[in-house]
């Protein structure tokens, strides 16, 4: 890796090294934001890089175990003045401690809001010391097709973005609205979302061990993976799923919790497949589970990449998805996958059981899938992008390019 200049103060400028100090503000929850900047934090600390995760509470995908990361919790305190805490401003506070103690070199902030923000504030505030501190937005989606476009939110959104050393993208969809929505015309780099191959993989020895937990020899495994908000659809999962086992001998394997939980239940019951549905709740182990799996449905209103059905892919497993956002980026069309419009749950059924029943277009697609996320979607494809950007927002920052 080449090296750059590293100077924490204005008046002292320290040697040049190769590896960079980076901390990482996310949500810690499950969701795809989260996810991702855990699995980036964790893949640049095998790498070399130091860690540092400041946020609420660790990211669920974190051990405490790992070398080279850090986590610094970002207290709220509870005032009867406010009816709400001031999270954004604690988080704020707390970034900049980390950054000047720790000698960071940078801020990678995932979601804008009120990373975004939170990490502006950081900057100015340490900048009135003498220390730089540049900070990274990566927009994920929601907190642009969403939240950001709320009346309430968008002049702030649109602020934090354009106020960022550096903005990405996890998918060309998202870069373009981004810029649609809020009059962006600054740089916005389109870094994907990746997935570690060597451990989302299908291990057959795993899966006959694993497998006779969820479903019976002679019956199919689908699995739908997401934190059971609206968008997800997690409703038309069941209805799909209903279809197939009207047809084929199947079980389902749902995994994550969230609002619509209740009503996926409720709708089981209606459709008389609770017996067959299995609600495991949020997992750790996610590598482990998406292997034992023939398919995945992921019928989505929105996504803005589509992470869930990219681990699915690694694992060989194909999906079954929505045609919107930034999926056809990910999913092509009968070769890797099959795409529909929202809301066709019974296309989706009956291209399902079409599949289970074709054994060899079934292996070619679970092939097709594998390879997709190896050539493409690697860590040791990504994370370098990442490493090289975050060499030239420092390097502009400094003035050096």
């Amino acid at each position: 890796m080449r090296t750059f200049a590293v100077g924490v103060r204005n008046d002292k400028i320290k040697d040049a090294v190769e590896l960079m100090k980076i901390g990482i503000t996310c949500y810690p929850t499950y969701g795809g934001s989260g996810v991702v900047a855990t699995e980036l934090g964790i893949e640049l600390a095998a790498r070399g890089h130091e860690v540092h995760f400041i946020t609420y509470s660790q990211p669920f995908r974190l051990t405490g175990r790992e070398a080279n990361i850090h986590f610094h919790e970002v207290a709220v305190t509870n005032y009867p003045l406010f009816e709400h805490p001031p999270y954004d401003l604690a988080l704020a506070t707390r970034m900049a401690e980390v950054a000047e103690f720790y000698e960071l070199h940078l801020l990678h902030v995932h979601y804008a809001i009120p990373h975004s923000v939170s990490a502006l504030l950081a900057r100015q505030m340490l900048a009135r010391r003498g220390v730089r501190l540049p900070f990274i937005t990566t927009l994920h989606g929601t907190d642009i097709t969403l939240v950001g476009l709320d009346r309430s939110y968008l002049p702030i959104t649109k602020f934090g973005i354009e106020e960022s050393d550096g903005v990405t993208a996890i998918s060309s969809y998202l870069r373009e609205r981004t810029r649609e929505a809020f009059d962006v015309a600054s740089e916005i780099e389109v870094i994907r979302n990746f997935v570690n191959c060597d451990v989302y993989v299908r291990k057959p020895e795993l899966v006959a061990a694993m497998r006779g937990r969820f479903a019976y020899e002679g019956e199919r495994l689908l699995v739908h993976l997401s934190n059971f908000r609206p968008v997800k659809r997690v409703q038309d999962v069941v209805k799909v799923f209903a279809g197939v086992a009207r047809a084929v001998p199947a079980r389902l394997m749902l995994i994550g919790d969230g609002p619509d939980r209740s009503a996926a239940e409720y709708l089981a019951r209606e459709y008389d497949v609770q017996d067959r549905i299995h609600f495991i709740g949020k997992q750790d182990n996610v590598n482990e589970l998406l292997p034992l799996a023939d398919l995945m449905l992921m019928p989505s209103e929105m996504e803005s990449f589509g992470l869930a059905a990219l681990e699915a892919m690694a694992c060989g497993v194909p999906s079954i998805a929505t045609r919107v956002g930034g999926v056809p980026e990910l999913i092509h069309d009968g070769e890797n996958g099959l795409l529909f419009s929202v809301g066709d749950v019974d296309g989706m059924a009956a291209a399902a059981i079409e599949l289970l029943q074709d054994e060899d277009r079934l292996r070619q697609m679970s092939e097709a899938g594998r390879k997709t996320a190896q050539t493409d979607f690697c860590t040791s494809q990504v994370i370098p992008m990442y490493e090289g950007y975050y060499e030239r927002v420092i390097r502009r920052d400094r003035g050096l390019e």
